[in-house]
């Protein structure tokens, strides 16, 4: 009888620990899909010289330094060992989306604007609505008073043009912030 009181101990831990196992798996696959619900908001990274493509098309082979930087702005990169060559790097990360990435590289001959090498270039345009990140917004408020709001708001105003109490005046001259020096 000892025997099979042992055999049925054994079986009751077998199947407590096969439990307990089986719980750790649920319990770890439901904490995983909660974490996975809840994410951390991670700020878009906004990095470089945006160059839109309507500035691109500005440039004019002949065009100055001065003239170039006036509409691309000033360089992101300049190389010494590269003096003639201005590169405008863009990169704009956000999250749920691929990273963009942009370059536009032009390039000098004795200070006269030869060559643009540039990557496909968005429009002003269509870059601000890429800026759209998804939030829903709701109506935009009527920007009007009513007459009666109107008439409330401007009455606090004609009693702040009466003259102030006496005790509201602030006094001629303030005590110093700091004792005398001995």
């Amino acid at each position: 009888m000892s025997d099979s009181i042992v055999r049925c101990v054994c079986r009751m831990a077998l199947s407590a620990a096969v439990v307990a196992l089986s719980a750790c798996g649920s319990v770890d696959g439901a904490s995983n899909r909660l974490v996975n619900m809840i994410t951390p908001y991670k700020i878009d990274i906004v990095q470089g010289n945006f160059v839109s493509r309507e500035q691109v098309e500005a440039l004019k082979v002949g065009m100055s330094r001065g003239q170039v930087k006036n509409i691309l702005g000033t360089p992101l990169l300049t190389d010494v060992f590269h003096a003639d060559r201005w590169d405008y790097v863009f990169t704009f990360k956000r999250q749920g989306v691929e990273p963009q990435a942009r370059k536009v590289t032009v390039f000098f001959e004795d200070d006269t604007l030869t060559r643009i090498q540039a990557d496909p270039l968005p429009t002003e345009a269509e870059f601000v609505a890429s800026l759209d990140s998804g939030r829903k917004s709701g109506p935009v408020p009527a920007l009007e008073m009513s007459p009666e709001s109107l008439k409330a708001a401007t009455k606090p105003a004609q009693a702040a043009s009466s003259p102030a109490p006496l005790e509201a005046m602030p006094p001629a001259s303030y005590p110093p912030l700091e004792p005398p020096a001995r």
